[in-house]
């Protein structure tokens, strides 16, 4: 990363932390060349303790400071905070904005339709360094812009460039994924609890399980089809509990799942 490149974040809540202190913590940017506004106090000290990097009372002492900037804030305010700060923007800046389901259009049209803009879908296993973001580049930025991105994105996880129309489905798969993902692992410890496991061990098991299957999947890079083929031997246990999972529909219900959540994210862009 450029060593001039310098970071701010509008908003310093728990995404806006888990950014910046990957970033820190990859050796990507020094804290020095991090800074955030946030009107709750509390956020702004928590983010400064957590990431070394220094905090201001106004979103404009921050794009002074920053030629990154990242929009952190809740998606409906948005637009009243870039309009705000529409005559603070420089040829320098780009806008990297993490704010669900405000478009690339809506972003360039509060920025007065100069600025760069990349749009992102984060998820919240960042908070512990194992995310999935699709992002977007908006009409102006350049490829070395998603590559700025794509380095920020990934120092918490996975990131992969996507065109816009496809942001919906990446929050219907990998945004709303990680519920689905606690619901799957709290019905398998729920299933352990009555084989008779007690709670706290049958939930280290189930998450374990998980973790380790995903895994598999991404370090082998196999099919997981052919993984889960594996353990089911003719006749077996596993078999036996996967008919299961069909006979009530799991399958289609993951699915569907996925499908309702981006339907919902079409709705809301509109």
């Amino acid at each position: 990363m450029a060593a001039k490149q310098t970071f701010g974040f509008l908003g310093a809540g728990r995404m806006a932390t888990a950014l910046a202190g990957g970033m820190v913590k990859a050796k990507l940017i020094t804290p020095r060349a991090l800074f955030a506004a946030d009107v709750v106090v509390a956020a702004a000290k928590a983010f400064a303790k957590a990431t070394g990097g220094k905090t201001f009372k106004k979103n404009s002492e921050v794009l002074q400071k920053a030629t990154v900037i990242v929009i952190a804030v809740k998606p409906h305010q948005v637009e009243e905070l870039l309009g705000s700060l529409a005559n603070d923007v420089t040829p320098k800046h780009l806008f990297i904005s993490i704010a669900a389901g405000v478009t690339i259009a809506q972003l360039e049209a509060a920025l007065g339709g100069k600025a760069r803009v990349i749009r992102v879908m984060p998820n919240t296993p960042a908070l512990v360094g194992e995310g999935a973001a699709g992002f977007a580049r908006g009409t102006r930025a350049t490829a070395a812009d998603a590559k700025l991105a794509a380095r920020m994105l990934g120092a918490v996880g996975l990131a992969v460039e996507v065109p816009e129309r496809l942001i919906n489905a990446v929050t219907g798969l990998s945004g709303s994924g990680p519920a689905y993902g606690f619901q799957i692992i709290e019905a398998l410890s729920d299933g352990g609890v009555a084989a008779g496991l007690p709670r706290e061990l049958s939930t280290q098991l189930a998450a374990q399980t998980m973790l380790g299957a995903a895994k598999m999947v991404l370090e082998t890079g196999e099919h997981p089809g052919t993984l889960k083929d594996r353990v089911a031997s003719p006749g077996g246990t596993t078999i036996e509990g996967l008919h299961e999972m069909e006979a009530a529909g799991v399958r289609s219900a993951l699915i569907n799942a996925v499908r309702a959540s981006a339907d919902k994210a079409d709705a809301l862009g509109n």
